[in-house]
């Protein structure tokens, strides 16, 4: 795969880019939060009616809590992980949800992956060991998506190995 490098050493091998998963999208939110309002106002009116009114405000405040939640929830799936490997280098850059990220740069000749598994459970760790250290990759992937992105970025790893073929 060549990204029009002006060396073959420097064509893109593998590519990455890794982020959090979030079941519930933008639709699904406002209609969660439409059904979580119409149920606290049928349920708070009886409140109401028979003078307990500061349960109103109870509902109302589960209300506003929920919505806090959901948002903190959507800000921490702006995090990712960016993995790209040519036949020189392998560059991980990690962006947290606030926007701050880091960059780590490796010899691909030089990195292996460790992979600690759970009979029960899957992969449930993955890092890129150079040297005495090592690096987490993919961390906040479910254990399936973990072992199916190992396998990619091995194959990657061995393809960036082999070096790049001039035919």
């Amino acid at each position: 795969m060549s990204d029009n490098s002006a060396s073959p050493y420097e064509d893109t091998v593998f590519r990455a880019v890794l982020t959090p998963h979030r079941s519930l999208g933008p639709k699904g939110f406002r209609t969660l939060m439409a059904l979580a309002c119409v149920v606290s106002i049928l349920v708070s009116i009886p409140f109401f009616i028979l003078g307990a009114w500061p349960v109103v405000g109870f509902f109302g405040l589960d209300l506003v809590l929920l919505y806090v939640a959901f948002r903190a929830s959507y800000r921490s799936a702006r995090a990712c992980e960016e993995v790209v490997l040519t036949h020189l280098e392998l560059l991980i850059r990690k962006v947290s949800h606030w926007g701050s990220g880091r960059e780590w740069r490796f010899n691909p000749a030089w990195v292996r992956l460790h992979r600690e598994t759970d009979e029960d459970f899957g992969l449930m760790r993955l890092a890129v060991v150079h040297g005495r250290g090592s690096l987490d990759v993919g961390g906040f992937l479910s254990p399936d998506e973990r072992a199916r992105f190992a396998d990619a970025f091995a194959r990657g790893l061995a393809e960036a190995r082999r070096g790049p073929s001039f035919d």
